[in-house]
């Protein structure tokens, strides 16, 4: 059984982590930590070729993230704060792609007047896509599936300002 770590030593702990598994890998980067907020630490890796940390759609690095905060878990005896790990900007970047992305399906669903239905996404991708169209007039969200295939659909309001 763990001990109470504060965020601070939970991020510590997530960082030194993550800079054993980067060096086991063979991958020159620099890792760093920051608290986010009081309940959320950042883990950055930043360098050349890491590519295979974020993987297809993000795949690697959303294994990265559960396995670092399953070792912080661990630590703690079973009690965590949230542990973000990004690899090379990665989220950031993403999410602006999902952004345009959902733009311009947007504007595809009031021009045409269909909605619109996306590809399955992860919980975080989806709440990029809401929070999106959220601001977008005319245009309404609705999620439908279980995860995995949990996708969105993109939907005229007919009230266009």
């Amino acid at each position: 059984m763990g001990e109470v770590l504060s965020l601070q030593e939970q991020s510590d702990a997530a960082r030194e982590f993550v800079e054993g598994l980067v060096a086991e890998l063979g991958l020159i980067a620099s890792v760093t930590a920051e608290l986010v907020d009081d309940e959320t630490a950042r883990i950055a890796v930043d360098g050349e070729g890491l590519g295979p940390l974020v993987g297809p759609g993000g795949a690697t690095l959303a294994a990265l993230q559960e396995v670092t905060r399953t070792y912080v878990q661990r630590q703690t005896g079973g009690q965590s704060d949230r542990i973000l790990v990004d690899v090379a900007g990665y989220r950031a970047k993403r999410i602006v792609a999902l952004q345009r992305f959902t733009r311009q399906v947007a504007e595809e669903v009031l021009s045409t007047g269909t909605e619109r239905a996306l590809e399955p996404m992860s919980p975080p991708d989806r709440k990029v896509v809401h929070d999106t169209v959220n601001d977008i007039a005319g245009v309404t969200t609705r999620s439908e599936g279980e995860d995995p295939r949990r996708h969105i659909i993109i939907t005229p309001t007919g009230d266009e300002a």
